[in-house]
C-alpha cells in the first residue's frame, strides 16, 4: 500500500523555532508519517515518522492557547489553531500513533524487512491468504447459523399449520361432532420455547472481527474513540466503555462509502426525517473493508481516493503470482547451484554470496511453510463441506418454503368458506 496516501488534513499554524514566529499550513498524516507544508512557499517544515514520536499532548499557555505538542525524540513540536478544534486532531493523530506502535510496521520492523529473505516473503503471502481465508470461513460460519435460524423458523410455521388445521377441521364439523377442544392448548406451549431459543441464538452470535474507530457523526467536530464490530448479520458502533452507539442490521444498511483505505462511512436512509450517517476512521480499516465488501457487495461504493486500493486487492493474482515465482525461483537457485558464480566480474561475488544467502530458505522457515500450508489445505476442506452443507440447506429451505405456501393458501380457503 502507498506510504504517501494521506489519511487526513487540517489547517493550523505551526511554531518555527529558528525565526520564532508561527507560519499557517496544513498538518497531514499519512499511514507512517505526520508532515506540515507552509501555505506560502509551500515548503515542507515538518516531516517525521510516527515510530519516532514519543509523546502527543493538548497544552496551553499564556501566549499559546489551545495547542497540540509532538514531541519526536528530543524536538518538541508545536500545533496551534488547529480546526475544526483541536480535540478532533488529537483523537486522531493519537488514535494511528498507538496503532502504529502496536503494529509491525514500526522503524524495527522496517530494517528487519530489509534483510528478510525468499522464505519470510513466502511465509508472509501464505499467511496473508490464510487470515483472508479465516475470515471468509467466519462469514461463511455464520451465514450457516442463519440458514440454521430459518429452518427452524419454517418447522415453527409448518408445526403452527398442523395445528390450524386441527383446529379449522373443529370448526368444519357439526356441532354433535365427539371430540374436545384440547387442541386449543397446544400453541401456549411452543410460543415461549422458541421465544427463548430465537433469543440465545442471538446472544451467541459470534464476532467476525472487531476494530478501534475514530467515530464522526454529523459534524466534523463531534468526533469520539470507539470500536467497530463486524456480525454475519451486520455492524456495531460502539463507544470506549463497549456501551452500543448505534447497531446497523444488514437489510438497514443503505450504503457503505470507502473514502481512503482507513476511512468509511455507513448510511441508513430514511423519508421524511433526518438519515443514520457515521464516518469511521481505523489504521486497522484495511482488515475490515475485505469483509464488509463480502457482507454488502451490493451496496458498497469505493470512491476516488481508494480505487487505488481495491485496484491492487481485486488483481493480487498478477502481484501475487510474480512475487511466488520470483521467491520459488530464488529457491531454486538456491538449492540445484548453491555455489555457482553467475559472473566472471569479481566485483559482483560478495552481491552474489549475499543474494545467494537471502534466496536460501532455512530449515525453521520451511517448516513453517509446511504448518501453513496445511492450516490453508485444512480451511479449504471446512470451507468446502460448508458450502455443501448450506446448499442442502437451501435446498431444503426453499421446499418447505413452498409448502408452508401451499398449507396458508389452503387454510386461507377454508378460512374464508367458514366466514
Amino acid at each position: 500500500m502507498n506510504e504517501d496516501i494521506r489519511i487526513h488534513s487540517w489547517p493550523c499554524s505551526y511554531y518555527l523555532d529558528t525565526s520564532k514566529q508561527w507560519v499557517s499550513g496544513r498538518l497531514s498524516l499519512t499511514p507512517v508519517a505526520i508532515k506540515f507544508t507552509a501555505n506560502k512557499t509551500g515548503e515542507l517544515l515538518v516531516n517525521f515518522h510516527l515510530s519516532s514520536v514519543s509523546e502527543i499532548k493538548k497544552e496551553s499557555s499564556n501566549l499559546i492557547f489551545s495547542s497540540l505538542t509532538i514531541l519526536e525524540k528530543n524536538t518538541k513540536h508545536w500545533f496551534s489553531s488547529l480546526q475544526p478544534n483541536r480535540n478532533v486532531v488529537f483523537n486522531i493523530l493519537e488514535h494511528f500513533w498507538r496503532e502504529q506502535l502496536l503494529s509491525s510496521q514500526g522503524a524495527g520492523a522496517e530494517a528487519a524487512a530489509l534483510q528478510s529473505t525468499k522464505g519470510k516473503e513466502l511465509t508472509g503471502l501464505l499467511t496473508g491468504s490464510q487470515k483472508q481465508l479465516e475470515d471468509t470461513a467466519k462469514v461463511l460460519h455464520y451465514q450457516g447459523e442463519q440458514f440454521d435460524n430459518i429452518m427452524r423458523g419454517l418447522n415453527k410455521i409448518e408445526g403452527d399449520m398442523d395445528v390450524a388445521d386441527r383446529l379449522l377441521t373443529e370448526l368444519e364439523s357439526p356441532s354433535w361432532w365427539p371430540f374436545s377442544s384440547k387442541l386449543w392448548k397446544a400453541p401456549l406451549e411452543t410460543k415461549p420455547k422458541e421465544t427463548a431459543t430465537v433469543s440465545d441464538s442471538k446472544n451467541q452470535e459470534g464476532i467476525i472481527i472487531r476494530i478501534p474507530v475514530i467515530i464522526t457523526h454529523r459534524t466534523d467536530s463531534n468526533v469520539k474513540p470507539g470500536k467497530l464490530t463486524l456480525f454475519a448479520s451486520g455492524l456495531e458502533i460502539s463507544d470506549c466503555n463497549s456501551q452500543v452507539i448505534h447497531r446497523f442490521e444488514s437489510k438497514d444498511v443503505d450504503d457503505i462509502r470507502v473514502h481512503t483505505p482507513y476511512e468509511i462511512s455507513v448510511r441508513q436512509r430514511f423519508i421524511g426525517k433526518p438519515d443514520t450517517s457515521y464516518r469511521l476512521l481505523s489504521a486497522k480499516m484495511p482488515e475490515a473493508i475485505p469483509i464488509l465488501e463480502m457482507q454488502f457487495s451490493k451496496k458498497i461504493q469505493f470512491l476516488e481516493d481508494a480505487l487505488g486500493f481495491v485496484g491492487a486487492r481485486k488483481s493480487p493474482q498478477v502481484d501475487l503470482g510474480t512475487s511466488i515465482w520470483q521467491a520459488a525461483t530464488g529457491l531454486l537457485g538456491g538449492v540445484v547451484q548453491p555455489g555457482s558464480p553467475v559472473g566472471g566480474r569479481e566485483g559482483t561475488d560478495n552481491d552474489q554470496v549475499q543474494l545467494q544467502k537471502q534466496e536460501k530458505i532455512s530449515q525453521e522457515e520451511a517448516q513453517e511453510l509446511k504448518q501453513i500450508l496445511k492450516k490453508l489445505k485444512g480451511l479449504a476442506l471446512e470451507t468446502e463441506a460448508e458450502l455443501e452443507r448450506q446448499d442442502e440447506a437451501l435446498d431444503s429451505i426453499t421446499n418447505s418454503v413452498d409448502r408452508a405456501t401451499l398449507n396458508i393458501d389452503k387454510q386461507n380457503r377454508r378460512i374464508k368458506k367458514l366466514t
